[in-house]
């Protein structure tokens, strides 16, 4: 007899179990758990932001709204992004989401299909590779090289792994996992090498602001390309403003695929709930200091880690140039699936094995800094200890 699971669709039957939530649940009801497997910090979110979303449901706005997003959010996203950028934005250029999941899910929709291929960097968020399989399309792992002086991305084999079926390459940078920050230089190269080829980029710089280089932010797509450029841009509120239980993103897009945008969103969510903007709104006007205690604490948070795990002769560190994440590998550490599940469930530290990431990954182990010192100091104390004694 044949199962229910195999009479569904090939794309949602084979959508990987994450990797991630598997140690998370066997760390699940411990006291003493430090959770440093998940992309966020500990802070909730802001009062004044929660006060503007309160605000908003005390006016009765529980209704639909707006497709595109609420006027003012648009204005607020334009104002962030002129001050950001050093240049002016339209409001038309910028479409809310219910995430900066959904964000990467309706970009790739927008730009590839069945039987069509998306490039992707790796390792990677798994997220994103799921995003374009489960979309029938495919994603191609081009693996990262890895140095003693960190990772690097080379152009030769992006545009190696081009072929005719390449519709999409998709570009996160600060990296999620690896901390690797895409200079100048090579952002223009890719803008040249999808100008080249005639093909879309996805642009994911929700890490943007977290950089440790000279400046205020990691170099962007915004800086090298033209307006006429083939670049959906993928964001969130969540990690900036400690607001990832809120579920609202935004894509950045040029203003003419309006309505093919507002279409893909009416017929997935039919819009972000209008209290939730407000949020967002409040956010970008009021949160400027958040923002840079948000930066600051996780700078903090990675000379934490950094300096407390290099005690260790077998952990392999670089220091990441950006994001809050520490991509390590440990010295006679082979299977991290199995070494992340034994040390939350003999330590209570909860680690994000590397072979969650795809190619490239296997051998790492990610660790979330975005957090208190004390918590941090904890967690490297244990994770050291247990070291010694295996």
């Amino acid at each position: 007899m044949t199962s229910l699971i195999d009479q569904l669709s090939p794309e949602a039957r084979n959508a990987p179990e994450s990797g991630i939530v598997e140690v998370f649940n066997a760390g699940r009801g411990r006291e003493d758990l430090i959770p440093l497997w998940a992309g966020e910090g500990d802070l909730p979110t802001p009062a004044f932001i929660c006060d503007a979303a309160k605000a908003s449901l005390d006016r009765g706005e529980t209704f639909y709204t707006y497709q595109r997003g609420i006027p003012q959010l648009r204005e607020a996203l334009a104002t962030y992004h002129s001050d950001l950028y050093g240049r002016s934005f339209s409001p038309e250029r910028f479409f809310v989401t219910g995430s900066g999941m959904q964000s990467i899910q309706l970009a790739v929709q927008a730009v590839s299909g069945a039987d069509q291929e998306v490039i992707v960097p790796s390792p990677t968020w798994p997220n994103i590779t799921a995003a374009v399989e489960i979309h029938g399309a495919q994603a191609v792992r081009v693996p990262m090289r890895e140095s003693d002086s960190g990772w690097q991305l080379h152009l030769d084999d992006i545009e190696a792994a081009i072929t005719p079926r390449t519709s999409a390459l998709f570009l996160n940078s600060p990296c999620n996992p690896t901390g690797w920050v895409a200079d100048r230089q090579l952002l223009k190269d890719f803008v040249a090498l999808a100008r080249k080829h005639d093909l879309w980029i996805i642009a994911d710089e929700i890490y943007a602001l977290f950089y440790y280089g000279e400046g205020r932010r990691a170099p962007s797509f915004y800086d090298v390309a033209d307006e006429e450029d083939k670049i959906l841009f993928v964001n969130s509120m969540s990690k900036n403003w400690a607001m990832t239980g809120w579920r609202i993103g935004w894509i950045s897009a040029p203003p003419v695929l309006g309505q093919v945008i507002e279409n893909l969103i009416q017929y997935s969510t039919s819009g972000v709930p209008s209290y939730s903007q407000w949020g967002a709104v409040a956010a970008l006007s009021e949160g400027h200091d958040f923002l840079k205690e948000q930066v600051a604490r996780a700078e903090r948070g990675r000379h934490c880690v950094v300096e407390g795990l290099n005690k260790v002769d077998r952990v392999n560190i670089q220091a990441p140039d950006g994001a809050f994440y520490l991509f390590f590998s440990i010295d006679g550490v082979e299977d991290t699936r199995q070494f992340a599940l034994d040390l939350v469930r003999q330590t209570g530290v909860g680690l994000a094995p590397g072979t969650a990431f795809g190619v490239g990954g296997e051998n790492h182990l990610r660790l979330c800094y975005a957090r208190r010192t004390d918590h941090l100091e904890t967690a490297i104390d244990r994770i050291n200890s247990w070291l010694t004694a295996i």
